[in-house]
């Protein structure tokens, strides 16, 4: 199952390669947040597919009521599970709060406090599916694996946790920005999980389960 995951940065050539079939594989979109939900509308009405996402820093506050805080055409994870295409995904929005009124911004407390929304759903999946989440989508990286030094980009802790917990087979994420792709690793491994910053855009096949 091919899916493209997005973060961060709009990408001016997609708007050529779409209507060229260069996605026309593709069967699901995630996005992992701070994209113009304009972009993300763009995508999913051209390819047609599921798509689901998390919002980022500089995404607005979620509205269910208000059309600009949301993606037209797809689902905000965020502190929420789906199973499509028989993969069981998770999403965690926001990343380390880093001005005192910033949105989407959490203390490391914070965030743990939020992770342990997702833990029953976990509970429940492994119960019925015999596992807990196939893919996790967040905005922030975990803390100490593709964050910054600099305290905006810093990861958050309670995602090493949902990680540790969940065992998921795949965490794509965005927030940090790699521009040197042959020198900076995009791709970690973290037990069984592969931790991918999709940055701007990736395109990744994985096994249905």
């Amino acid at each position: 199952m091919k899916i493209l995951a997005v973060s961060d940065q709009v990408v001016d050539r997609i708007y050529t390669l779409t209507p060229q079939g260069h996605f026309s594989g593709v069967k699901m979109i995630l996005g992992c947040g701070d994209l113009p939900y304009t972009y993300l509308e763009y995508l999913v009405s051209m390819l047609n597919v599921p798509m689901f996402y998390v919002p980022g820093n500089h995404d607005p506050e979620f509205n269910p009521r208000v059309a600009y805080s949301r993606a037209e055409g797809g689902s905000n994870l965020d502190l929420k599970w789906t199973r499509e295409n028989g993969l069981l995904i998770a999403g965690f929005g926001g990343c380390i709060r880093y001005r005192p009124d910033g949105v989407n911004q959490y203390s490391q407390a914070e965030a743990f406090i939020r992770a342990a929304q997702l833990m029953p759903g976990f509970l429940w999946n492994r119960i019925h599916y015999g596992r807990a989440l196939d893919i996790l989508i967040t905005h922030s990286p975990p803390f100490g694996i593709h964050d910054d030094d600099s305290h905006a980009h810093r990861g958050l802790r309670a995602i090493n946790w949902i990680l540790r917990w969940a065992r998921p087979r795949y965490h794509f994420h965005g927030h940090t920005h790699f521009y040197r792709q042959n020198l900076e690793p995009s791709a970690d491994q973290f037990g069984p999980t592969t931790i991918m910053n999709v940055f701007p855009y990736k395109v990744i096949e994985i096994e249905n389960v």
